[in-house]
């Protein structure tokens, strides 16, 4: 699986946890709507860090909560 699958798998799995849609995550975190869709379907093949970290805040987690789960553990480097 490649890292950008797995950081899909990530959110997806958080918004499942956390009961929020893409619309609720978009609006706590700041980041627009069309951004996360495009991290979501993988048209946005790198996002920054800043990005992923808005996310976090809008989750109410940490960024190393975010990459300290499962479904990053067995990753040993990121091909995107």
């Amino acid at each position: 699986m490649q890292a950008q699958d797995i950081l899909v798998e990530r959110i997806n799995n958080l918004c499942k946890q956390k009961r929020m849609t893409y619309y609720a995550l978009s609006y706590k975190s700041a980041v627009p709507m069309t951004t996360l869709i495009h991290i979501v379907d993988k048209s946005t093949v790198n996002p920054g860090v800043l990005t992923i970290g808005k996310l976090c805040d809008g989750f109410g987690i940490t960024l190393k909560e975010f990459f300290d789960s499962p479904e990053f553990e067995n990753m040993e480097r990121f091909d995107m």
